[in-house]
């Protein structure tokens, strides 16, 4: 999978910097202006690659919007992850460990879920969704890949890299 969500991390949070999607034909990595416009390249990749031509007035020739370096936190997301129904968001959550991510989707009303059976228990308790189609499949919980060369390095004492970091992305 060649895309990415770059995070840079702050001294409570890790917020999302910036979503980058690696170019299919030259390898460079292209910024991508929102969450959403992301989401939507995520959701159909295998079939529809990114290319830097899909970029307006980027080619492969110009050089890379971001290199690929260890000053923000790298995760690769996986491939084809379908976009979140109208009104749902999908984030992620960064364990202070730095070992993993874990899933959720914020709702229309502010509720999270956090698994499969989560999302039955909200669809259960809101018909409203069901009917506009809205279904436990519309979701998914994978998480995408923490590049560890990118994870900031133990400096002694209490590390930063251990305060709770959130991540959306």
């Amino acid at each position: 999978m060649k895309k990415s969500a770059k995070a840079h991390q702050t001294s409570q949070n890790t917020v999302v910097g910036a979503y980058a999607v690696q170019c299919g034909e030259c390898f460079k990595w292209r910024l991508i202006p929102s969450q959403e416009r992301y989401e939507e390249i995520r959701a159909t990749f295998i079939e529809d690659p990114f290319f830097c031509d899909m970029k307006e007035g980027i080619s492969c020739d110009d050089p890379a919007d971001v290199e690929y370096d260890t000053s923000r936190i790298w995760i690769i997301d996986k491939p084809n992850i379908p976009k979140p129904p109208d009104g749902f968001e999908r984030g992620l959550t960064l364990r202070k460990d730095n070992s993993r991510m874990d899933a959720h989707y914020a709702t229309p009303i502010g509720k999270k879920v956090r698994a499969p059976a989560e999302v039955e228990k909200f669809l259960a308790m809101h018909p409203q969704y069901k009917k506009a189609n809205v279904s436990v499949s519309s979701f998914n919980f994978t998480v995408p890949k923490i590049m560890e060369d990118t994870l900031p390095r133990k400096t002694g004492g209490k590390d930063s890299a251990s305060a709770s970091k959130k991540m959306k992305a």
